[in-house]
């Protein structure tokens, strides 16, 4: 263990005084009920957030709220957490399961949370100052972006269905199974008198996005008329794809 925190330091380039809240961040609940990364990922996020949304406002500053608001959210969102955790290498440390077995599979949700964490976790150990600058360098491509908004399906669906209803799509769990390291979780959405379309995911974030995105997919299909079973009048799709 001692081994994995020195090269997980290595890799960080960032020497931790308390090298307990590094083997915490990498640590699920599965493997340790009481010191995970729970917590620690709870923390990063909001340090994370606080981080971006400054850079933001600095390489931005005539622009409006809402485009500032979306483009934090393209910057800080799971998947991109995900895609840092990877840069990091981080599926290689993390601890999961109930034994020290060498793991083969990682889920991308686990990797996310664990990228938090340890953002988290540099935040107690070192201060803020030494995060934000892990954080920039880091995201330091992402940001260069972040000219190019990428609205995910949620948001697209969110702002077609509050265009056209005035109301928020709804969203439904069906159900919750497999275990906690690796669940699996259905989801189903619907906007205003249209049918629920359903899609599953390793979190609730997830499954919500891809459901979105069958739903969004199925909307457009119906706006060329590929579909006949259904009824939908007056349909300004395409602008929200």
């Amino acid at each position: 263990m001692d081994y994995k925190i020195k090269k997980l330091e290595d890799h960080l380039k960032i020497n931790f005084k308390d090298k307990k809240l590094l083997a915490q961040a990498i640590t699920h609940k599965s493997f340790d009920t009481k010191m995970n990364y729970e917590k620690l990922e709870f923390l990063g996020d909001r340090v994370l957030g606080l981080t971006i949304s400054k850079k933001l406002i600095e390489l931005y500053p005539s622009e409006k709220v809402g485009i500032l608001d979306k483009k934090l959210a393209s910057l800080v969102n799971k998947n991109k957490c995900y895609e840092v955790g990877k840069l990091l290498n981080l599926q290689k440390f993390i601890l999961i399961g109930n034994s020290n077995k060498k793991i083969t599979k990682i889920e991308n949700k686990i990797i996310s949370d664990s990228c938090e964490a340890i953002i988290g976790a540099i935040y107690l150990d070192k201060g803020f100052d030494v995060s934000r600058k892990f954080i920039l360098h880091i995201w330091k491509e992402f940001i260069k972006l972040s000219d190019k908004i990428v609205i995910d399906p949620k948001t697209r669906l969110q702002e077609f269905s509050l265009k056209n209803y005035k109301i928020l799509p709804s969203y439904k769990i069906v159900s919750n199974t497999g275990p906690r390291h690796k669940p699996k979780i259905k989801v189903g959405v619907k906007v205003k008198d249209s049918k629920f379309i359903y899609a599953n995911g390793s979190s609730k974030k997830i499954a919500e996005q891809l459901a979105a995105k069958k739903l969004l997919e199925f909307l457009n299909q119906l706006w060329f008329g590929k579909i006949k079973d259904f009824y939908y009048q007056k349909i300004n799709i395409m602008k929200i794809l």
